[in-house]
């Protein structure tokens, strides 16, 4: 119970601290369930995309509700993302089973970028006007998010809106469109997952009632901070995404070591 109640209040607060800029908190559940809730590995990964699956939803009504939601870049971010969270999570079982070096590798690229990120929302001089990405550059980039979101569970709405704000994509724009692409890779991410456990042994499986009591509180967490993006001018958004894109590389850095 200690532990159910311990995941219910990290999905809580995470989900609402995250889902403003696009966020699912699922990238910080990963250390919590690690460190704290002793979740096997790789079950962290299944547990985590079933946090999501619950989670997410409480963020997409509100957004939905605002007349945020929908749009070719949802379209766009799941062509990519669905094909590419199945073929990660294929690797994590057969291919990858302790993937440490690819956790290097996500924090090495997600520092700068969260760094970038913030000193061009509190320098003028670095305030540049950049064109979108092009919608088969968004697709690509999506299925490789997709790829690392199926490896660790996250969804890729950590890495995704990073990349789109820093381009110049407003964060009233990415936020639902990363999230509704999270939930929807996670779905399919749980689902080759639950296959995959029937036909291999180990801990492949998610942990339910982690996952769940999380995910509850996520979506309690993630209604509220829908509600709270716009409170926030754009400027605030852009500096507490980068930073939290700084957070997650320390994390990873700390999880590879």
């Amino acid at each position: 119970m200690t532990s159910v109640l311990l995941a219910f209040v990290a999905g809580l607060v995470l989900a609402a601290v995250t889902a403003p800029v696009g966020v699912s908190g699922a990238v910080f559940m990963l250390p919590v369930q690690l460190d704290v809730l002793r979740v096997p590995n790789p079950a962290i990964t299944p547990t985590n995309l079933l946090f999501n699956v619950v989670a997410t939803p409480g963020s997409l009504v509100r957004y939905r509700r605002q007349g945020q939601l929908g749009g070719v870049l949802v379209r766009r971010l799941a062509a990519g993302t669905l094909p590419g969270v199945v073929l990660g999570a294929v690797a994590r079982v057969h291919l990858l089973p302790d993937a440490r070096h690819f956790r290097f590798l996500l924090a090495a690229f997600l520092l700068p970028l969260g760094l970038w990120l913030c000193l061009r929302t509190l320098r003028p001089a670095w305030r540049r006007q950049l064109r979108p990405p092009k919608a088969r550059t968004v697709t690509a980039l999506a299925l490789v998010v997709g790829f690392v979101g199926g490896l660790y569970g996250i969804g890729g709405g950590s890495i995704l809106s990073p990349i789109l704000v820093g381009r110049g994509m407003p964060v009233a724009t990415v936020a639902p469109a990363a999230l509704a692409s999270t939930f929807l890779t996670s779905l399919a991410g749980a689902a080759t997952y639950a296959v995959l456990a029937a036909a291999s042994a180990g801990d492949i499986a998610p942990h339910w009632a982690v996952g769940l009591a999380a995910g509850l509180g996520g979506l309690i967490g993630g209604y509220g901070g829908a509600h709270l993006q716009s409170y926030f001018p754009e400027n605030i958004l852009r500096l507490l995404l980068g930073v939290l894109a700084v957070v997650l590389a320390a994390f990873y850095f700390a999880q590879a070591v």
